[in-house]
């Protein structure tokens, strides 16, 4: 096997979560190159993975069939000579860009009226595969071959010479150690600890002498600026003001991070930062952070997990009775661990 494509997912934590089958499948072909095709901001993390020889972008938004570019990318990929292609989403329309490239073996779970598009097709067993990154990997054997053991974990790259940069650009204390908080999540509210408690937190490890940075998305400014009210001189707020390659970088650099369930939380487990994880809606059950280094925070209310965006009961205790003592509680204790471990 000389070249493969990758149809990667389009969920950052899921990117991250899709390394494991990447190291399976260079642990079976060494001299292999990895080439994967995912939208702009997954592409970005792929970049920080070493396994990865050339990430394609996909020009389309979340969700947008686009047949003519894809017919496009799929006859531009065709010289590219791929011997295999393995199709991790299971749409109809992911399935479409390596049957037009013309890749001889094509392979991915049954879906969407998949049939002829792929022609490895696999039927996915959930009993057999709990776990996402177990899904992923079994794309990388043949059928009825049995995973390997212990299964690998995403490790990121981060630049420490582009942190630097950022950093003084950002105009950002290096004197202090740094804890970031995540309070985002892309799913929706209900995966969202309190922007009040993050500014409680907040102003806790300011009083404790740590230096604090909001990390996220532009659409994670609103719930920075209600952390900052909450903690007005606590914190530097970083959301939007980075993009995802250089979030990884700056992340690879702090001390420690506190974070909701959501993309940020595995690219921080991935960088084996010691972690608190705040659950409300979700479990641990389907993509845990992939880290040993992490403390899960989660209340085994008789409402969850429910997985919805949004709470169904209209309370969201899920969250709310998860208080600032108990997750710097946790965050302390593993950074003690950190410390004598080093």
């Amino acid at each position: 096997m000389k070249k493969i494509l990758i149809i990667a997912p389009a969920w950052v934590g899921d990117m991250v979560m899709a390394q494991t089958l990447f190291k399976l499948l260079k642990g079976r072909y060494p001299m292999a190159s990895l080439h994967i095709l995912a939208p702009a901001w997954t592409a970005a993390v792929a970049q920080k993975m070493p396994e990865v020889s050339h990430a394609h972008v996909l020009p389309l938004g979340h969700g947008v069939l686009g047949l003519k570019a894809r017919w496009r990318i799929g006859r531009e990929l065709r010289r590219e000579q791929y011997d295999m292609a393995i199709v991790l989403p299971n749409s109809w329309k992911s399935a479409l860009i390596p049957w037009v490239a013309r890749i001889a073996k094509r392979r991915g779970f049954k879906g969407e009226a998949r049939f002829g598009l792929l022609n490895d097709v696999r039927i996915l067993d959930k009993q057999k595969y709990p776990l996402m990154i177990e899904r992923f990997m079994s794309l990388g054997l043949e059928k009825n071959t049995a995973l390997p053991k212990p299964y690998p974990h995403p490790s990121l790259l981060g630049d420490a010479t582009v942190a630097a940069q950022l950093k003084q650009r950002l105009g950002l204390n290096t004197d202090k150690p740094v804890v970031a908080l995540c309070p985002g999540a892309e799913y929706g509210p209900a995966k969202r600890w309190p922007t009040q408690y993050y500014g409680e937190l907040a102003q806790q490890l300011h009083d404790l002498g740590y230096a604090v940075w909001l990390m996220g998305s532009k659409k994670d400014e609103v719930l920075a600026d209600e952390i900052i009210k909450a903690a007005p001189k606590a914190c530097h707020n970083l959301c939007g003001r980075t993009d995802l390659k250089e979030a990884v970088d700056l992340l690879s650099t702090v001390s420690a991070v506190v974070t909701n369930d959501s993309g940020l939380m595995h690219i921080a487990a991935a960088l084996d930062k010691p972690m608190v994880a705040i659950y409300g809606s979700s479990s641990t059950a389907f993509t845990p952070p992939l880290s040993s280094r992490v403390a899960i925070v989660q209340l085994s209310l008789p409402c969850s997990p429910c997985f919805k965006r949004e709470c169904p009961l209209g309370h969201l205790n899920c969250l709310k009775q998860i208080a600032p003592s108990l997750v710097l509680q946790s965050l302390q204790k593993l950074m003690t661990m950190a410390e004598v471990a080093t």
